[in-house]
């Protein structure tokens, strides 16, 4: 008896071990998995301690409203689109890749954009493309953007004030008001300073704009086909203009 019950538990733990390298064998890889084709709605691509850096998705799965990235919520009243969001070293996001298109109504609406941002705050720089259709009438936009943003802005912040804001929809005058107070405290804001691409109105070239956000200069080649130089005021009147206008 003693002799067979030896021999079971030796049978036994060894079918145990055999099990179990056998197992670990068959999951045991060198960290490289090679796919032909994967369908997935997210990806999270994330460093080692966690901290998520760019995120792959479609529209539902976009992070918005209340879900956390990295211990903060994204801003809430961002549409859902498919693309990518990128997160810099402290997981704050700092850019993105953006797209959508669809028929509606009256025509068609679509359009991309990817984004580098200030840190901690929204884009300094941006690609953009825009195309709507209304009727048979259709309006085509593209621009490299470089943009000036305010000294003290934080993406917490910036939702916070959005939030108290929107609350001020029904009263324009207090929302003008409020608005103004927190882009002289540098919160919020911010103004487009240089733009080279087309126009809505099918100017191709280089506009350069004050720290207000005005037209100051514009190198161009019109819908007529004519090159110009045109200098404007900060009320956007031609100042002068190469070559001269014939009279």
């Amino acid at each position: 008896m003693n002799r067979e019950l030896i021999f079971l538990r030796t049978f036994a733990f060894t079918a145990v071990m055999g099990i179990v390298f056998l197992t670990t064998s068959a999951f045991k890889t060198d960290g490289h998995q090679k796919f032909t084709e994967i369908d997935v709605e997210r990806i999270n691509v994330v460093e080692k301690d966690g901290t998520v850096k760019m995120i792959i998705t479609n529209v539902d799965r976009f992070p918005s409203g209340e879900e956390k990235v990295n211990g903060t919520a994204p801003n809430k009243t961002r549409k859902k689109r498919s693309g990518m969001l990128f997160f810099n070293e402290d997981g704050i996001e700092c850019g993105g890749f953006i797209y959508d298109g669809q028929k509606n109504k009256n025509g068609h609406s679509s359009g991309l954009s990817l984004t580098y941002d200030q840190y901690d705050g929204d884009q300094v720089m941006q690609l953009l493309t825009q195309d709507y259709m209304k009727g048979d009438k259709r309006s085509v936009s593209s621009g490299l953007y470089f943009n000036d943003r305010p000294v003290k802005e934080s993406q917490v912040k910036t939702g916070e004030i959005m939030e108290e804001l929107d609350k001020l929809q029904n009263n324009p005058e207090a929302l003008k008001k409020k608005y103004k107070e927190y882009e002289q405290q540098g919160l919020i804001g911010g103004t487009p300073r240089m733009m080279l691409g087309k126009t809505k109105d099918e100017n191709n070239g280089l506009f350069l704009f004050d720290s207000k956000g005005q037209p100051r200069a514009r190198f161009c080649v019109d819908k007529n086909n004519e090159a110009k130089l045109d200098f404007l005021d900060d009320k956007g009147n031609i100042l002068a203009s190469f070559p001269e206008k014939k009279k």
